[in-house]
């Protein structure tokens, strides 16, 4: 009598634990949608209804036509090519026109009449007409070496525009494939939470019939927590890369990745040579080379105020009383002039030497910089060939890891159904699948961002 009170008390408390697990596992069930397949690719796992799907290509067109950095890049070019228009200007004459018209208000001219009497007679309008033209003949080689710079800094600008536009792409691309991180990791909790249930539920079946103790349905419990708390972290994880995502592609409305427009490509890379080659004309090399040029022409340009500067000047103006400004029956009359001039600054409080010091240096900044860049360069290639070639390694054997890691559960869920092996070993095994899936979404991570990487530091997209 009392034995079987202690098993009816038993199992009073094994439903309890039950009904208690699983009233705290539905309403996180009910939220999230099965997955159409057990594996880790995402599909087109649908997220909250206020989200807007955007593909890959479509985030990053976005993003470049609205990142401020994209925008400035944009700008800075267009105000380089002004620049290169008004250096091209300075070499021509500046001319000018001016016409003008006087009226005399009072005090106007006298003269006597024919009876000897003073009387005033009205004055007339005056008008004027005037072309000037001045031009620099010779001013030591400033202009042409500043239209040579101005060149150079939209070589520059342009080789800045195009790095801007792959260093947007690079960032799109990591908050893209964090947010695919995130889905293939709720995949994984989605399916951790089912095994945990349906364990839980085998567990308490098996103490219930006195086949198995009670620590079978605790670890289930805390297997159970265990499924939750990463379900939890995975949507939570989520948001925020959504959130991420939104704010890179500047959108007004949530959006979020839509898996199908990624395309795994493990194809092989370009040999070594043909990247070193890419690398060494990438945008920041092509950039720290512009700059270089245009500070070697500002530095040549430094020395023309040692030379004699020369410059012609013509004029010519008229004037008269005719309203149609010379064209009608009072003609004007004319004069012109025209004139050169020479000048050579002597003294100028040593500003010409300022002036070369300050070019100098910016040559010499400049010039390390390109050697710096170039060697970065070559650093980045190095890193990025070999994060991509370990993370497309790490992704085969991830993938190999997680099927067997598949197979080693569905073997022990067997043998613990026929009692041949504990819980505690069928829970290692599912552990074991956890830690190789998120292991897998980790590698697959690290191979999209290191080829997007290597993609911003040639310039160019991998195909």
């Amino acid at each position: 009598m009392n034995r079987s009170g202690k098993e009816g008390r038993h199992s009073g408390y094994v439903a309890a634990l039950a009904a208690l697990i699983l009233a705290i596992t539905q309403p996180l069930s009910a939220q999230v949608t099965p997955s159409p397949q057990p594996g880790l690719k995402p599909g087109r796992t649908p997220g909250p209804e206020t989200l807007r799907p955007l593909a890959l290509d479509e985030a990053i067109r976005l993003a470049l036509r609205r990142s401020p950095q994209a925008i400035q890049a944009e700008g800075n070019e267009q105000s380089s090519r002004a620049a290169r228009v008004s250096a091209i200007g300075a070499i021509f004459p500046s001319a000018s026109l001016s016409m003008g018209r006087v009226y005399q208000l009072g005090g106007g001219q006298t003269r006597i009449n024919q009876n000897g009497e003073q009387v005033e007679v009205a004055s007339r309008p005056t008008s004027s007409t005037g072309l000037s033209m001045n031009m620099t003949l010779f001013d030591g080689g400033a202009r042409l070496f500043d239209l040579r710079r101005s060149k150079s800094v939209i070589e520059a600008a342009e080789a800045n525009r195009v790095a801007v536009r792959y260093d947007i792409a690079l960032q799109v691309k990591r908050e893209f494939y964090t947010v695919l991180a995130a889905l293939e990791s709720k995949d994984a909790a989605r399916i951790q939470m089912e095994q945990a249930e349906q364990q839980f539920r085998s567990s308490v079946a098996k103490v219930n019939a006195g086949v198995a103790t009670r620590s079978d349905s605790l670890r289930g419990v805390i297997q159970v927590g265990n499924a939750q708390l990463a379900m939890i972290t995975a949507e939570s994880n989520l948001s925020s890369a959504n959130a991420a995502l939104t704010r890179i592609v500047g959108s007004d409305q949530p959006v979020t990745a839509d898996p199908s427009s990624v395309l795994e490509n493990m194809a092989a890379l370009p040999d070594s040579a043909e990247l070193a080659s890419l690398a060494m004309n990438g945008p920041a090399v092509e950039e720290a080379r512009a700059n270089l040029e245009a500070a070697e022409e500002s530095r040549k340009a430094s020395k023309a105020p040692y030379l004699p500067s020369l410059s012609a000047s013509y004029s010519r103006s008229g004037s008269g009383v005719d309203p149609r400004f010379g064209l009608g029956s009072d003609p004007y009359s004319y004069n012109g002039r025209l004139s050169f001039s020479l000048s050579y600054p002597v003294f100028n409080g040593f500003q010409r030497e300022e002036q070369v010091v300050r070019a100098r240096v910016a040559e010499n900044n400049a010039q390390a910089t390109y050697r710096d860049t170039q060697l970065a360069a070559q650093q980045l290639l190095t890193q990025n060939i070999g994060t991509l070639r370990g993370a497309s390694q790490r992704v085969a054997v991830q993938v190999a890891s997680v099927a067997a890691a598949t197979e080693d559960v569905r073997v022990q869920q067997q043998r613990y159904n026929i009692g041949a092996s504990t819980l505690l070993d069928l829970l290692t095994s599912q552990t074991a699948l956890a830690q190789a899936q998120q292991a897998l979404i980790q590698a697959r991570f690290d191979y999209r961002i290191a080829r997007a990487e290597l993609e911003a530091l040639i310039g160019r997209e991998l195909q």
